[in-house]
């Protein structure tokens, strides 16, 4: 429903930085804003009498209408990041917000949005991540910092290098940027699980064997320190080193020698051993599983990797490069999370780290093939919990979880009961009709 032109409403509206319009309810544009004009590059006479998905072309057009949502529900959208798209085909990153348009009367006749351009949000995203990157890894964090100042330094030396980290933090990334940043990096990189293997295997794969070594040993084999040659060894998960091999490895640093299975004489290495693990080696050392002197060889310079739950401000920027990677590898043109998914996340305590938070991110790109990643497109393990404010542990009733959910959720949001419509994704009717049936609201006549 058109604003009256005798009241200076309307210049205010076409005053403020947002783009905001009003449909009737048969979705015909009734305002458009001079904001509106400028994002989406179309002329207020061009969108008025339009179908407004013919004008925004949105990532929520096809079936997850904003509008619709709070025309047939009552309730408000405040903050839902989405994608439109202008005439010249360029695609406009917007946040969003949608509440229903009711006459006098209070009946529904229309709906209102806002969007606000978040093109400068994301270009500074990026160079965000261009500033506080090294190689593959990319953090702001102090943490991260921390390290990133002393890598190169550490790169260039010839230091037996140890990663200590969770299963998750990206140790094989340090690694290879320890390598890359190196002088030995026209070399070859060489990666070894340590703990992937059988002990007889694992020696073999390290050290290599001479044609005659067992049975099947028909000809020479060369082992991953020998294709390392000239350049970097990563031994990953090094704690799960059985004892017989912590001995040659420890003469491997100590005189730069070893023996090949079923050989007579020593084989000379050159090369930069970088080692990792997830286990606490002094607690190794002092139980008796792990060689001391070994691990003063391998303690020569320690870094200590933090996990994702200790530097949540690095999730905006990693959920930004992931993204990146995946559109790039799928072919897709994903914008990035709404507000509500990145809120989630930085809620997330991530006990599988950096590598938890790729995996959800592959997921998502599995549901969304466009647009913004929403809610919806999560996997489970993440999203139902999180998102629906049912916290663990509950017991009783159907009735009574929903009770206290929403006990806690207008806790959690000082009483206020629209901020708890939009925690808990229900229209205020609802969540008075919640409140009545768990007696913290009175019914009102005839309910």
């Amino acid at each position: 429903m058109p604003f009256p032109k005798e009241l200076p409403f309307e210049d205010v509206l076409s005053s403020i930085a947002d783009g905001l319009f009003t449909v009737d309810t048969d979705w015909n544009i009734t305002y458009f804003n001079e904001a509106a004009e400028r994002i989406t590059g179309i002329p207020a006479e061009e969108a008025m009498g339009q179908k407004c998905r013919d004008v925004f072309h949105s990532s929520l057009c096809d079936g997850s209408c904003a509008l619709k949502e709070c025309i047939d529900c009552g309730g408000v959208i405040s903050g839902k990041s989405i994608f439109i798209v202008r005439p010249d085909g360029e695609r406009v990153p917007v946040s969003i917000s949608a509440a229903p348009l009711r006459n006098a009367r209070g009946e529904v006749v229309g709906g209102v949005e806002t969007f606000r351009d978040l093109t400068e949000l994301h270009l500074m995203r990026r160079k965000v991540e261009d500033l506080y990157s090294v190689e593959d890894i990319v953090g702001r964090s102090e943490a991260l910092g921390k390290i990133f100042r002393i890598l190169p330094q550490v790169s260039r030396s010839e230091a037996t290098v140890l990663l200590l980290g969770e299963s998750g933090t990206g140790k094989e990334l340090f690694a290879r940027a320890v390598h890359n940043l190196s002088d030995r990096r026209k070399g070859p990189f060489v990666a070894v699980n340590c703990g992937a293997l059988p002990d007889t295997l694992l020696e073999s794969e390290l050290f290599g064997y001479k044609a005659g070594a067992f049975t099947d040993a028909k000809a020479d084999k060369p082992g991953r320190f020998e294709l390392a040659r000239g350049g970097t060894i990563f031994l990953d998960e090094i704690g799960d080193l059985p004892a017989k091999l912590q001995v040659k490895l420890l003469r491997v640093l100590q005189e730069r020698v070893y023996e090949p299975l079923g050989g007579v004489s020593p084989v000379r290495t050159d090369v930069r051993v970088v080692a990792a693990t997830n286990r606490n080696l002094e607690a190794l050392v002092a139980d008796g599983d792990f060689r001391q002197d070994l691990y003063y060889r391998l303690n020569v310079v320690t870094l200590r990797l933090p996990p994702l739950r200790e530097r949540p401000e690095d999730i905006p920027l990693l959920t930004d490069h992931f993204i990146r990677e995946y559109n790039a590898l799928q072919g897709k043109c994903v914008e990035g999370v709404s507000e509500d998914v990145m809120a989630l996340l930085l809620r997330h305590g991530f006990p599988g780290n950096v590598r938890e938070l790729e995996n959800i991110l592959e997921f998502a790109f599995i549901l969304c093939g466009s647009g913004f990643i929403q809610l919806e497109h999560l996997p489970d393990s993440i999203r139902p919990l999180e998102a629906s404010g049912y916290p663990l542990g509950m017991v009783g009733t159907l009735e009574e979880i929903k009770c206290r959910a929403v006990h806690e959720a207008l806790e959690r949001n000082n009483g206020k009961k629209m901020a708890t419509c939009r925690e808990l994704d229900i229209s205020k009717d609802t969540l008075r009709r919640m409140l009545q049936r768990c007696g913290e609201e009175p019914a009102k006549p005839g309910e």
